[in-house]
Formats: C-alpha cells, sequence, structure tokens
C-alpha cells in the first residue's frame, strides 16, 4: 500500500497557522479527498507559538486595538484562492459572549474577554486563546483525507535530495520525520551575538556588571536589573515599552490620576537610540468619509517595471521617490476632502499638477508649498523619521522638558481627528507595503520606518511614559546614543548627539530591540543548516524565496520544490502575520500563494501514484 504524501509546517505560531487555514480552504479545489499527512512543528501550543503563547504577563498588550485585528482573508487580499470569512477579534470576543464561540480559556482570561471592546488593547494572552481558537478552526475545515500530528519538539534540521522525500529531524526525537514538502514558518528566533554583543558581553562578565542582549522582553531575566540603579537601554521601540512595564507596574508600582506611584523596586531607565524618541503613538480615532484611491503611483505596474529591470535595485534611487509621492498622495487626497479651509487649490487642479509632477522635483515642492499655506499641514517625511536631527539641548534636564512635550504633542495629534491625513498616511504605509513585499530584499530601513511610523504603542503606554519621566524612573538620553566601555571604571557609559558633552554611567545595559533576524547570527539551528547547506541568503542575511509561492532559493537562484519559507526571516517578509481587516493583508496573499503551490505540487505525486525516495 502507498503512503500518503505527507507536508510538515515547522512553527506553529500565526503565521504556520495561516498557513494552513489557506490549506484548509484550498484543499477542496486543489486536492480533493486525497489522503495527507499534516505534521506541524513547534515546542510551543499551536495557534500563537512562543511570541503569543498564554503564560505571559497580563501586563502586556497587543500593539493593536481589537477591532483591527483578524486572522482571516477578505476581498481585498489579491490571492487565487477562496475568501474564507472568520471573525476579526472584537468580533469574536462578541461571539464569545452571546456563547456561539467557547474557547479553551482560564477564568482570568475569560473576563478579560468578556470586558473587551473594539477600541481596547487587548492582552498578548488573550490574543493566544484567539490565534489558539483559530488553529482549531482550521483544522476541523481540513478534508477528512487530512491527518495533523502535533510534535511538541524542535526541528534541527531539514535534509533531503531535491527530487525527493525531505527528512525533519526533531529535538530528543530519534527518528526523522519523513516529508514531501517542508514549510518553514518559524517567526522570529534567537540570534548569536554579533561582534559588538559579544565584546560587551565580556566586558560585563569581566567587571560583574549586567549585558543584557537583544531579545524578547518577555524572556529576558530582568531579576538582574536592582531596584534604584541606572540602567542604559538602548533602543526605545516597543521592546522598550514592554521592559518599561515589567519593571515598572511589574514590580509593584502603579497608576493613580495619571501619576505614577512608585513600589520602591524599580531601577532608573536611561533610555535613546538613533531617533532618540518613541515610536509614534497609534492613531486613535476611527475613519470617516472618503478613502484615498490606493495605490495610485506605487502599485502592481510600478512594482513589476522595477522587477523587470537588469541590476541591482537601489532603495533611495529607485524606490523611496515613489514611496514618498504614494504617501504624499494619501496625506493630501485626505487634507483636501476633509479639511478644505486649510488649502489654497482646488482639489481638482492640486491632483492634476501632483500627479504629473516628478517625485521630489522642484516643481512639486512649489506646489504644495502654493496650495498649503502652513508648513505644518505638509508631509514631511525626514522630519517625521529624525525629529532630533540638529537639535541639540544645553543639559540633560532640558531634555526632559522638551522630550516630554514633544510625545505630549505626538499624543494630541494621534487622537485628534481635525489631522484625520495622519490615518491617510497609515493607510497609504500599509499600500506600500503590500506592495514592496514583492520585491523582496530591500533592507531594513523600510521595516524600521514603517514600524517607527504606524506600528507604535497604545497611547496610553505614552501616558505612562510621561508619569515615569515626571517621576524620575525614565530619563531620556537624546539621539545618536553610543555606548562605551571603560575598562579602567569597570562601567557603561552613554552618550549622545542631543546633549553635546553630557554622558550617563551605569552597571547594567540592555539592548531593548528583537533579535537580528539575519541567518548569518541565527542560534536556530535549523535555518543555520540552510544557511550552510546552500540556501540562497542576501546581504542582510535573509534567506531567499521566490516572491510567486515562497519556495525556498538556491545558491543559483533556482526555487527549490519542495521546501517554502514565510515570515520574518526571508526576503518576503510582511508586516505581520494578522492584519487589520480589509487592508489587503500581504502575509495573507503569501499564505494562499505557498498553500496553492503545496497542494498541486501533493496532489500531482499522489496522482503518480507513488512516491520518491
Amino acid at each position: 500500500m502507498t503512503a500518503a504524501p505527507s507536508i510538515v509546517v515547522i512553527g506553529g505560531g500565526p503565521r504556520g497557522t495561516g498557513v494552513i487555514e489557506r490549506i484548509a480552504a484550498n484543499a477542496a479545489e486543489l486536492y480533493g479527498d486525497r489522503p495527507l499527512d499534516l505534521h506541524v512543528v513547534d515546542p510551543h501550543p499551536a495557534g500563537g507559538g512562543r511570541i503569543w503563547r498564554p503564560d505571559q504577563s497580563p501586563l502586556l498588550w497587543m500593539n493593536s486595538m481589537a477591532e483591527d485585528v483578524t486572522m482571516f482573508t477578505d476581498e481585498t487580499v489579491e490571492q487565487a484562492g477562496p475568501v474564507v470569512a472568520g471573525p476579526s477579534l472584537d468580533a469574536w470576543a462578541e461571539d464569545v459572549r452571546a456563547g456561539r464561540i467557547t474557547p479553551d480559556a482560564d477564568p482570568a482570561v475569560l473576563a478579560e474577554i468578556h470586558g473587551l471592546s473594539g477600541a481596547d488593547f487587548p492582552t498578548r494572552r488573550l490574543q493566544s486563546v484567539y490565534l489558539r481558537w483559530t488553529y482549531e478552526r482550521a483544522l476541523a475545515a481540513l478534508p477528512p483525507g487530512i491527518t495533523v500530528r502535533e510534535h511538541r519538539t524542535t526541528a534541527l534540521t531539514v535534509t533531503g535530495p531535491r527530487g525527493g522525500r525531505q527528512r525533519v529531524r526533531l529535538q530528543d526525537r530519534p527518528e526523522p520525520l519523513l516529508a514531501d514538502l517542508v514549510v518553514l514558518t518559524v517567526g522570529h528566533l534567537d540570534a548569536e551575538q554579533d561582534p559588538e554583543q559579544v565584546e560587551l558581553a565580556g566586558f560585563a562578565r569581566r567587571h560583574g556588571l549586567v549585558h543584557l542582549p537583544p531579545d524578547f522582553t518577555a524572556d529576558s531575566d530582568l531579576d538582574v536589573l536592582r531596584p534604584g540603579e541606572p540602567v542604559i537601554v538602548r533602543g526605545f521601540g516597543l521592546a522598550f515599552v514592554d521592559l518599561m512595564v515589567l519593571l515598572t507596574e511589574g514590580r509593584g508600582g502603579r497608576y493613580e490620576r495619571g501619576e505614577y506611584l512608585p513600589s520602591g523596586r524599580e531601577p532608573v531607565l536611561y533610555v535613546g537610540s538613533r531617533r532618540g524618541v518613541p515610536y509614534h503613538a497609534k492613531i486613535g480615532y476611527p475613519w470617516t468619509g472618503e478613502r484615498p484611491p490606493l495605490p495610485q503611483h506605487l502599485g502592481p505596474a510600478w512594482t513589476e517595471e522595477l522587477l523587470s529591470r537588469t541590476g541591482p535595485i537601489d532603495f533611495r534611487r529607485d524606490i523611496w521617490p515613489a514611496v514618498a509621492k504614494e504617501l504624499g498622495h494619501a496625506h493630501y487626497h485626505r487634507l483636501f476632502t476633509a479639511h478644505p479651509e486649510r488649502t489654497a487649490l482646488a482639489h481638482e487642479v492640486f491632483a492634476e499638477k501632483y500627479a504629473a509632477a516628478d517625485p521630489g522635483s522642484p516643481e512639486l515642492a512649489g506646489l504644495i508649498a502654493e496650495a498649503v499655506p502652513d508648513p505644518a499641514d505638509r508631509l514631511d517625511l525626514d522630519a517625521l523619521d529624525r525629529p532630533l536631527d540638529g537639535v541639540r539641548h544645553d543639559s540633560p534636564e532640558a531634555l526632559q522638558e522638551a522630550l516630554r512635550a514633544y510625545i505630549t504633542a505626538d499624543l494630541k495629534r494621534r487622537h485628534d481627528p481635525e489631522h484625520s491625513e495622519d490615518l491617510a498616511v497609515f493607510l497609504g504605509l500599509l499600500s506600500v507595503y503590500a506592495q514592496l513585499v514583492r520585491l523582496g530584499d530591500i533592507g531594513s530601513w523600510w521595516h524600521g520606518f514603517f514600524s517607527y511610523l504606524a506600528s507604535g504603542p497604545p497611547g496610553p503606554r505614552l501616558q505612562q511614559l510621561l508619569a515615569l519621566s515626571r517621576a524620575g524612573l525614565v530619563r531620556f538620553l537624546g539621539a545618536g546614543l553610543t555606548v562605551e566601555t571603560d575598562e579602567e571604571q569597570g562601567l557603561f557609559r552613554a552618550r549622545s548627539a542631543t546633549v553635546p558633552g553630557a554622558h550617563t554611567e551605569a552597571r547594567a545595559l540592555v539592548e531593548a530591540r528583537l533579535p537580528d533576524p539575519s541567518l548569518r547570527h541565527t542560534a536556530s539551528p535549523l535555518l543555520r543548516a540552510l544557511r550552510d547547506g546552500g540556501a540562497a541568503v542576501t546581504d542582510d542575511g535573509l534567506l531567499a524565496v521566490d516572491p510567486a509561492d515562497s519556495r525556498v532559493l538556491d545558491d543559483e537562484g533556482r526555487p527549490h520544490p519542495r521546501r517554502f519559507a514565510l515570515g520574518p526571516f526571508t526576503t518576503a517578509r510582511a508586516g505581520g502575520a494578522f492584519t487589520r481587516p480589509r487592508t489587503g493583508g500581504p502575509a495573507f496573499r503569501q499564505n494562499d500563494a505557498a498553500a496553492r503551490a503545496a497542494l498541486t505540487f501533493l496532489r500531482d505525486l499522489s496522482c503518480r501514484g507513488r512516491l520518491a525516495s
């Protein structure tokens, strides 16, 4: 009797769950009722995986409102497979409250679900329950011929010939899994320390200091940071927000009427970064009225034309001008349609001239100056990206006051619908991201800029940051942060370009950022084996995949017929494994393309009536 074909999905988090959902959605069309063994490999519970596992602090929130989170496709997703409707997180919570869904959750999380509204920022442990339910729903939708087996362990290597079955070696298991196809959806993984981190760690060991390298904040050993002592923190993004929460409320402090009441167990966080400011707050009002038509200047035709060019693509030369023009289109469309009193030209006239002007040209700048009298109403992406460039303060105290004023102004603007052009730019960023993921590896700058502008913390987190600053438990260091080591005194020393001549000394240094997804420094034996086994890796260390269906490319550019990879460690990394409803979800499109290619391959294999060995 011929064995059933088999597919191994390595990584059971949101991305792996999304691929399985697409397998279920496409199976009837492409695979029928044939038998198939589906293996899911992950040491953590499938659905949420490591990052969204249920055993996390209830103090840790999602970075999105409940109404802005979905795991399901809709008609805005460009995909060949069928749309299978499913609830967004807030709609799912409503189904739970109505008794239509009964999730497996402990009483504390069920209480959170029953109190959840669409505008709330849910806890990560609540999201874990939604992701597990999504995973179980996807399994239930699979045809009866597909058998699912979960393996709560780590995949170590994938080996095997291009034309034959693959062997997936598992930790603590003597026999490998045999697979006709392997799909890698391993998400964010640990990394080996780069040379700078190795040097800093060695310095810390020699002098009995604390050095916490890039890591997932929820997994870091924060007990080594002692009460009352200064801690230099390098990084001002979402990892810093988690650190701030766990070292304050997580140590017994609390907020009352906008002020922070310390427990006395908190360290003092001295935080800086390249920009020197936190990510922009999440926008705190809904969209109303006419949406800007997107994409306008950076759509599929532009992407195809760029891909057809010969020679290397330079981001600043070939991509950024079109990005800037597209974001400007979104900004000014909203300004003219929703706030015409702040413009000085008929919208039709402006739109025609804007479309005709070259990106970055004097003609475009002149048109904007004529049509938008107040410079504050013009889109200045450089100023948004680097608000402290050229800013200097005479003292650290002057910087504290200035940065509190900056954060306060950002919070006010991001919650004021009179500045709804900011929300239009956010929609423009989503549209641009959906196109740029088709280009493969375009460098890390764009992804950082997108996260800084579009994926910042909830507004309440920045209110807490202000309260901690006033309480003296967070101190701002400024932009262009550098960290030195002093062998003589045995201390870390931080300097910033924003306050010339000032410095901060500490016996603890925390790198508040995620590990680099590069395969050049990955701690994953699975990805290291792929890298060393001939898979193509870009200059930035990303695993090269075919943009059409996410098959892994070898160092000659050939797609591997039996290996797929999706996620942040690949050249097709998308903004996230889940997204806002009705925003196109490029990760969903990738999941669908990979699932359809996998099912077609396995169907053809099954029809031939034999399996290569």
